[in-house]
């Protein structure tokens, strides 16, 4: 079966969408230099809820639970996988338990007298008051667009494992690794959103695994289907 048709026009609308927001950061840059000041100086501290242990366990095991389909992948490194646990379960207790690295920053680089952003969005989440600024809200879109292709693209795994081929349908007919690109859309919202000295230090270490892990799967999948894992990978975006 020919894939290859719907493939160009998918890819352009995929990446004009990326392109598209890619304009916020930049319409609104006060607001988002704003939100990394206050957060990468501690001076957000006056703001930020503390043990609610509630709403760490369950974001711990919302976000770690999307690790789990990924065996459907050839060859899983869950050495790589655990360092994407670990950076959920750090940065969990850090939002809602104890927020070390921003206590460190404030003891520094607090800068009194700096108009915090203004939140756009609040609710409650298990008895626990939320708000979100401009660019907090932006990082929640770019998570929520992260978690649906790691969705769509763990349907077409578990599809695709029970026949002798790769998957090239679906998500995987615009981006040859749609769960990796998921994943990290998961990891610049949570960057953008919640810019401390855990997701400066983590965010680009995961990428970098998760390209790496791309990378070393392709080559498994060209010695497995040859010429045509070739004619797919010839005709299809990496990421986008």
């Amino acid at each position: 079966m020919d894939t290859n048709k719907p493939i160009t026009v998918a890819s352009w609308a995929l990446r004009v969408l990326f392109i598209t927001l890619l304009l916020p950061p930049i319409l609104y840059w006060s607001q988002f230099y704003d939100h990394f000041y206050a957060y990468l100086t501690g001076t957000i501290i006056s703001r930020i809820i503390t043990s609610q242990w509630q709403v760490v366990m369950i974001s711990i095991l919302f976000f770690v639970l999307l690790l789990i389909p990924l065996n459907y992948r050839r060859r899983a490194k869950w050495i790589d996988y655990g360092l994407g646990g670990a950076f959920f379960v750090s940065l969990f207790i850090e939002m809602y338990g104890v927020p070390l690295s921003i206590l460190f920053a404030s003891k520094y680089f607090f800068t009194p007298g700096v108009n915090l952003p203004d939140n756009v969005v609040e609710f409650t989440f298990f008895g626990a008051p939320m708000g979100m600024d401009l660019a907090m809200t932006y990082g929640a879109i770019l998570m929520t667009l992260g978690i649906i292709l790691i969705a769509l693209g763990w349907w077409s795994l578990y599809r695709q494992s029970k026949k002798k081929s790769f998957a090239s349908t679906g998500p995987y007919a615009i981006s040859r690794h749609p769960q990796y690109l998921g994943f990290i859309l998961l990891l610049l919202g949570w960057f953008v959103g919640w810019p401390t000295i855990i997701t400066v230090i983590f965010s680009p270490i995961l990428i970098y695994k998760y390209i790496k892990a791309a990378r070393t799967e392709e080559k498994d999948a060209i010695t497995a289907f040859g010429s045509e894992y070739e004619k797919y990978r010839k005709n299809t975006p990496f990421l986008i």
